[in-house]
């Protein structure tokens, strides 16, 4: 099948930035699968895939790929980073556009290797007591009244996946900002002040993990930044291929983390029914927690690039073609999903999209779902009555998606 003329989608129904998407997408998902076909939207120039069985088959397509940049000349690529409006940003180039995120095929897997041992279930089970302590260290703090973004989920991942990398404690806090200054251009809201602070943001990243890496070489310690220093030293990893892996690191282990606790949490105290059923059985909890990813993923967009002209479920997609995977739309397919709209804490099978598919399948999706499991654990076993004191106000994203802040009475 060819994809639709452009010209006759219609604007109107896809406005990421506007008040009704920000405050819930959803039945914009809902009208987008309702086309049975991708969707055009002009100003990102993309096709945007919103049915499972079409995101599914995209991020599987072993031409779908994240970055083309391998097969054009030096002059086209060049003109595709002016198309992109970062062709100015070398720190940004450097090592947040050339990151494992954002490479395939063999060299995506060589950078995946290297890493790929630290995230196991085994290893992250180590981290499981430490990262509890913590958690009750942090519901110490705070009183009857609190912010559960501001004062508590913000906290947790940035100190794991901190001690994890081998990050002091106190730079964790710092961390994180720099994070979200850097991963808000990946956004399509890209005005030349964001543009300007995720290039300034990278360039002190970057200082930062060199420094770091310095005091690392002379008192190794038993952390991730010391395993990968050594295979810099081995010439294993370039010293950009170092540098962006840390980066890719921390910053994937902060926002997405926050933000699905944050979307968690406003299911759960919109279900109470739910919120009682996870009360009463709390071995559901890991279902509980796949649940929440399914139902309002953290991460509800990526992007493709056809390597080739191919197919994708049926659709004939031309070489150079950008596909926009809606992941958080394909989680709430009712031809996948029975009763796709609805909470359900028990629900299995959960084939969800919400850590994507195929080479480019979340990593971390072990240590952020062990992250959410110690919050909720101790947040339901502190407090008998959870509310919100008022409406959550969600970030105006289509990359991202998670309340500004969750403002809670307990007691």
């Amino acid at each position: 099948m060819r994809l639709p003329d452009p010209s006759a989608a219609h604007p109107a129904l896809f406005d990421p930035l506007g008040a009704e998407f920000t405050r819930n997408p959803y039945p914009t998902y809902a009208r987008l699968r309702a086309l049975n076909a991708p969707y055009y939207f002009a100003p990102f120039d993309i096709w945007l895939f919103s049915r499972f069985a079409d995101v599914q088959a995209a991020a599987l397509n072993p031409l779908s790929l994240r970055s083309l940049d391998h097969r054009l000349s030096a002059e086209g690529i060049e003109a595709d980073r002016r198309a992109q409006n970062w062709h100015d940003m070398p720190y940004h180039a450097r090592f947040v556009q050339f990151s494992m995120l954002n490479s395939d095929g063999a060299g995506h897997q060589r950078l995946r290797r290297l890493v790929f041992g630290e995230f196991t279930p085994s290893q992250v089970e180590r981290l499981k007591a430490g990262v509890e302590a913590y958690v009750s260290e942090l519901f110490d703090a705070v009183g009857s009244e609190f912010d559960f973004i501001n004062d508590l989920a913000v906290y947790v991942p940035g100190r794991v996946i901190g001690r994890f990398l081998g990050v002091p404690d106190t730079d964790c806090a710092q961390l994180r900002v720099w994070s979200e200054d850097i991963v808000q251009y990946f956004d399509i809201d890209r005005t030349d002040a964001r543009k300007a602070l995720a290039e300034r943001t990278t360039k002190t990243f970057y200082d930062y993990l060199i420094d770091l890496s310095h005091e690392r070489r002379k008192r190794p310690q038993d952390d991730l930044i010391s395993r990968l220093l050594r295979r810099w030293d081995a010439g294993e990893l370039s010293e950009d291929e170092y540098i962006s892996t840390c980066m890719l690191i921390l910053m994937a282990g902060h926002g997405s983390t926050i933000d699905a606790m944050g979307n968690g949490l406003t299911a759960l105290l919109s279900h109470p029914d739910q919120l009682q059923r996870l009360r009463s059985d709390p071995t559901l909890m890991p279902t509980a927690i796949q649940e929440m990813f399914r139902y309002d993923a953290p991460l509800p967009f990526f992007h493709r690039l056809a390597a080739e002209d191919m197919q994708v479920n049926g659709w004939e997609i031309p070489k150079g073609t950008k596909i926009g995977l809606l992941y958080a739309s394909a989680n709430r397919d009712p031809e996948v999903f029975a009763d796709a709209d609805r909470f359900d804490i028990g629900r299995t099978p959960n084939r969800h999209l919400a850590f994507a598919a195929g080479p480019h399948f979340c990593l971390g999706n072990h240590l952020s779902r062990m992250n959410m499991e110690a919050t909720f654990a101790t947040l339901l076993s502190r407090f008998q009555s959870i509310a919100l004191s008022a409406e959550p106000q969600f970030k105006p994203s289509l990359s991202l998606r998670g309340p500004k802040a969750l403002p809670l009475r307990v007691g």
